[in-house]
């Protein structure tokens, strides 16, 4: 039994690596053709279907791939290297050199980063409203006293583009930080508005996915 037509946008997502939003957007552009034809919001297409994405052709069946990796300081998550920062996907073989990061972690950080070509995959473990949980070992300039750290589990810490509130539980010589946002430096503008620096970020937990015994610069394909 043949599958039936899905949504342009939803193929576009899984097939690129995308957001459904952000293949509405090409749609808009005149990006994006089907059989010849430039394609429309809310086109439908299947298997017999021709789609096209910048004059090239995007195979219907796609594999997709989702690797788990540890990124070491230094890195950044772009595909770009920024100034003379490297980018992660040096580190990667040239086969998954396409995939694209599921969030980020900044050039200062460390641990785990999700990769895939899957669209659908990213988005569910990305969009707030899904509420992904994300582990991170941190490490202070100084001891946080416990008031603050009543005010951010709590109560939350007022930022610049909103309040930010997480857990944070003291475990020996450094801060378990269990985030469920995903907000740009989140964690370190949140400790620096009370007065610390964050002296180490490593994140060992995205969802489900942990990073277990993965040494940095290394990769493992996970199931989903």
């Amino acid at each position: 039994m043949p599958n039936p037509p899905i949504r342009l946008n939803k193929f576009l997502a899984e097939r690129l690596g995308v957001s459904r939003r952000d293949a509405d957007d090409l749609i808009a552009a005149g990006k994006v053709t089907v059989n010849g034809q430039e394609a429309s919001l809310g086109n439908k297409v299947d298997r017999t279907s021709k789609i096209c994405y910048n004059n090239r052709t995007i195979p219907f069946d796609t594999e997709y791939i989702y690797l788990a990796f540890n990124k070491p300081i230094g890195y950044v998550c772009s595909r770009r290297s920024q100034g003379s920062a490297p980018t992660l996907y040096e580190l990667l073989p040239p086969r998954y050199q396409k995939l694209k990061t599921v969030g980020r972690l900044d050039k200062d950080s460390s641990g785990l980063i999700l990769l895939t070509n899957d669209g659908d995959f990213a988005f569910q473990q990305t969009h707030p409203k899904f509420k992904k949980e994300k582990v991170y070992e941190v490490e202070l300039d100084k001891p946080l006293q416990p008031l603050h750290q009543q005010m951010i589990s709590d109560f939350g810490v007022i930022l610049d583009d909103g309040p930010s509130k997480f857990t944070v539980i003291r475990d020996k010589n450094h801060y378990v930080v269990i985030l469920q946002e995903g907000r740009n430096r989140q964690i370190r503008r949140t400790f620096a508005a009370l007065g610390y620096t964050v002296a180490k970020l490593h994140r060992t937990q995205f969802g489900k996915y942990q990073l277990n015994d993965l040494k940095p610069g290394k990769y493992a394909i996970i199931k989903t």
